[in-house]
């Protein structure tokens, strides 16, 4: 199968709805949808995580040591060219913002998400009225598909959707504190690191992070074993060896050298870096946010979700990055935030 880059574009979606439309199929979920809800259901909803060391500095963060590391890859384009960069130690979230963390930076600012908000017209003046209602994009396990190169096949937009109904109207979050947050733009999770007294990580932070000092291993583009991917034919079929067919609570998986959990797989996470086409535009040793863009609006997603896998979307890796479209949610996007402090 085809490795095409992940691109939720609303033309794209908005062609596709019109078409499965006509065709009768949307929400049509055959033997492997059933399967999978079935699954889905049995899962657990919490993962024990590791106590934390005594009179930590900063409760439910990691440091991470200065270094030096080959950022990027070679697998798709726009990892390259690997270059030798340096990075300044900071703290990182042990694991990805969950929806009770979001609930409260919510309850106690009253904020709004992007997806909970009217679609802008001047920004999407292409958008029928329908999609410029408040929503989100949401994976939706489809019967069958025609190939891999056409995502309107298992994406949809669905207004209503957001991160207390990650799944549109109908869903919720009930029981499901200790999940990622979802449906979140780059906004909404600048925002609550703002509130938090923190910030975003930077390309660079995010992936030195996630390789944990660490050499590449024996085969570094494997499927890796400690995450939450896909494993089967996408998109119709998940065998969910990992213990998961769709999202994870945090922390279901050993942490990676540096203490940090799932930083591969479960959920994208959101960058402060606007999204280049290559690192060409990068200075050997940039930490700042990149600001040159492709296209307005959007930002670099690191680390894969539970939708990657080794037929399609190899971004299960710390080098691999994608964009995403600056005020668009999805159902696998997600975030942490890191604290620029001395170290312990």
């Amino acid at each position: 199968m085809p490795r095409l880059p992940f691109r939720l574009r609303r033309r794209w979606i908005v062609s596709g709805l019109l078409a499965a439309a006509a065709a009768g199929g949307l929400g049509a979920w055959g033997w492997y949808g059933r399967q999978a809800a079935q699954l889905a259901g049995a899962q657990r909803l919490q993962c024990p995580m590791p106590p934390e060391g005594a009179g930590t500095a900063h409760p439910g963060m990691v440091w991470v040591p200065a270094g030096s590391f080959d950022y990027g890859d070679t697998v798709y384009p726009e990892e390259q060219p690997v270059r030798r960069m340096a990075v300044q130690g900071f703290w990182m979230d042990r694991t990805e913002v969950t929806n009770d963390a979001f609930e409260q930076f919510v309850q106690a600012t009253g904020y709004i998400t992007v997806a909970e908000r009217p679609v802008d017209p001047r920004l999407h003046p292409e958008l029928p009225p329908e999609m410029r209602l408040p929503g989100a994009v949401v994976f939706e396990m489809p019967n069958a598909v025609s190939g891999t190169g056409d995502i309107r096949q298992w994406w949809r937009y669905v207004p209503g959707a957001n991160w207390r109904h990650p799944g549109g109207p109908g869903t919720d979050i009930r029981g499901r504190g200790a999940f990622p947050v979802v449906a979140v733009t780059h906004a909404d999770a600048l925002a609550y690191a703002r509130w938090r007294g923190r910030a975003l990580p930077t390309e660079v932070q995010w992936e030195w992070a996630a390789r944990a000092g660490q050499p590449p291993g024996a085969n570094p583009h494997a499927q890796p074993r400690e995450a939450n991917t896909w494993q089967g034919l996408f998109p119709v079929v998940n065998s969910a060896d990992d213990g998961f067919v769709g999202l994870a609570p945090v922390g279901c998986y050993a942490a990676n050298a540096a203490g940090l959990s799932d930083m591969l797989g479960n959920v994208w996470e959101i960058t402060a870096d606007s999204f280049t086409a290559d690192h060409s535009a990068q200075p050997a040793g940039a930490v700042a946010p990149v600001v040159r863009v492709v296209a307005g609006g959007q930002r670099v997603i690191k680390g894969g979700s539970y939708l990657c896998a080794p037929s399609y979307c190899m971004r299960y890796r710390a080098g691999a990055r994608q964009a995403q479209e600056g005020d668009l949610g999805a159902s696998h996007v997600g975030f942490r935030t890191i604290l620029n402090a001395p170290g312990p």
